[in-house]
């Protein structure tokens, strides 16, 4: 165990120096730091993000919705550097003002509607083009329940183990060890459950796979965080059957490019305009 005397002050002050990998953009302040406005497409939805997973959850529905044939889910992608700040101009805010991507308008509606939180935009957008979300009660409920699943859980293995394991300036036994732990419980969940059916809600593909698949098929892929042999993710035998399924379908293959700005760059679209694009 780590043998660190840190005793908490009374009253905590901001550390401008605080380290890791995002220390030098971290503030505890909200709202725009620069002027800044945001471009815009000829298609019904703007889209404004980076393919993290989060970001990957909306451009993969997009991707599958214009696979199923809805013409009128096309839409333009620009790409925001989190890394940079980009998500702190006066522009981005008035879409997000929790400053997180992805953020996206529909300029069909007027006033033009705004969405942010990539939980809200999936259910947005099923429900738009009434797709991928069960109209019965009981497939949508259950739908829903692992969609929130994955929006309350995804914090403990980005922020909680992803942040400990591989972007905070020191390693830490007790953090990485208390996480590591949760994520694996995590996907023992999802192991469990998808024992008994072929995807994550049930019989059908649906916005809850689509929201679980860039965390924890990423993860057990060994596209996150190069812990996949610290995780012992093969064991994870039904995730692992679930990801690679996910992964061979042709929308996901065009969603992870998108808004891609880093690695090989034949798996980078860092804009988005047409199908065409991907060629």
């Amino acid at each position: 165990m780590s043998d660190s005397t840190y005793t908490p002050p009374e009253i905590w002050a901001f550390d401008s120096e605080n380290g890791g990998t995002f220390g030098a953009i971290n503030r505890p302040t909200a709202g725009a730091r620069f002027e800044k406005g945001l471009p815009r497409g000829k298609h019904p939805f703007q889209l404004y993000s980076m393919a993290t997973p989060n970001g990957v959850k909306v451009t993969l529905m997009f991707e599958e919705l214009l696979e199923k044939g809805f013409s009128d889910a096309e839409y333009d992608a620009f790409p925001i550097n989190i890394g940079e700040g980009d998500q702190f101009g006066s522009g981005f805010v008035s879409i997000n003002p929790n400053s997180k991507i992805p953020a996206l308008v529909d300029t069909t509606k007027d006033p033009e509607t705004r969405l942010f939180e990539s939980g809200a935009i999936l259910v947005y957008l099923a429900e738009k083009f009434s797709a991928f979300l069960p109209r019965d009660h009981a497939g949508r409920t259950e739908t829903l329940n692992w969609l929130f699943w994955q929006m309350g859980s995804a914090p403990f293995l980005g922020g909680g183990f992803g942040h400990f394991y591989n972007y905070a300036p020191e390693k830490y036994e007790y953090p990485i060890n208390r996480y590591a732990m949760e994520t694996k419980r995590q996907l023992d969940v999802l192991d469990r459950i998808l024992a008994t059916r072929p995807f994550i809600a049930g019989d059908d593909y649906s916005i809850a796979d689509m929201a679980i698949w860039p965390w924890y098929g990423a993860l057990v892929l060994g596209r996150l965080y190069d812990a996949a042999t610290f995780l012992q993710v093969e064991s994870y035998s039904h995730v692992v059957r679930w990801a690679k399924e996910i992964d061979a379908r042709p929308a996901a293959k065009r969603g992870l490019r998108v808004n891609k700005t880093w690695g090989d760059e034949s798996e980078q679209l860092p804009e988005r305009h047409s199908k065409a694009d991907f060629d």
